[in-house]
Formats: structure tokens, C-alpha cells, sequence
């Protein structure tokens, strides 16, 4: 899967993420009412997915994320993964996702990341998930997260 894929509302990749989330989390992640338009436009939550490649890149980045780390869709959807964090944020984000390859989720979640200005903020209380299709197969992860702080560079 590849940014050129997809546009925001795509609905393919829309059964992906929140099928996933609900086949690896166990619970749903929008009102069924809610489609793909309503996660991208109006949600009131950051939502941010990657590919499995070798050095992952986003494939989707919903509007509230978008604000939050300051890039346009086709600047996000072409953004290495990694650079969300800082050099020194690097080794533990690295963590997390080979615990979430392992475990297929963490809720709780809290890291710093890194917007396109340089500013640091700390996401709070945030969940990340395997994006695993109904066959099984990943096609990388994805993370929500509605809380933030500001951080002092």
C-alpha cells in the first residue's frame, strides 16, 4: 500500500482501519453512522496510518492530524514514519511498534512527536493497531489519539 493509493475518503482503506481496529482491538472505533468522510473532515481525534514497508511512510492522515503536525495531506501521505519523532525519540518509537507487531496493540499510549515546524507536543492516552486485513496479512499500523500537551523545545 503506497500514499498513491489512496485519497482521504477512500473507502477500501477506510474497512481496513477501523475493521482492523476492531478485529485486533476488540471494540469499535467509530459510531456505525460514521464513514469515511466524517473520520477524515470532522473527527474529533487524530487518526495517522503507515505502510509495512522497510522504512514505513504515512498513507493517511485524517484532517485533525493534519493540523495537529502541520502538514497538507500530500506532504503527510509522503512523510517517512520516523520523522513524526525526534533523533532522540527515535530508538523508543522503534520499541513500541516491534511491541505492537508482537502484540497486535497498546492502549495508554504516550510519546513525544514532532510537527513540521520543529514544535514538540506529547500525545496522551493514545492507542495503536495492526492494520490486519480479515485474512491476517499486515499492511502496517495505525494510531488515534485525542489528548496532547505542548512540550517545551
Amino acid at each position: 500500500m503506497t500514499s498513491r493509493d489512496l485519497n482521504p475518503n477512500d473507502l477500501e482503506f477506510f474497512e481496513l482501519l477501523v475493521g482492523s481496529f476492531r478485529r485486533v482491538v476488540g471494540r469499535e472505533l467509530l459510531e456505525k453512522n460514521r464513514g469515511p468522510e466524517w473520520l477524515y473532515g470532522n473527527a474529533p481525534f487524530a487518526i495517522v496510518a503507515h505502510n509495512a514497508d522497510a522504512e514505513p511512510v504515512f498513507v493517511y492522515a485524517n484532517a485533525t492530524a493534519q493540523r495537529r503536525f502541520g502538514y497538507s495531506w500530500s506532504e503527510f501521505t509522503r512523510l517517512k514514519a520516523r520523522l513524526s519523532t525526534g533523533p532522540d525519540e527515535r530508538g523508543e518509537r522503534a520499541r513500541l511498534l516491534d511491541a505492537i507487531t508482537r502484540n497486535g496493540f497498546m492502549t495508554d499510549y504516550c510519546g513525544l512527536r514532532v510537527t513540521k515546524s520543529g514544535s514538540r507536543f506529547r500525545v496522551e492516552d493514545g492507542i495503536v493497531w495492526q492494520l490486519k486485513d480479515r485474512r491476517g496479512v499486515g499492511h502496517g499500523q495505525a494510531a488515534m489519539f485525542s489528548k496532547w500537551v505542548e512540550t517545551k523545545d
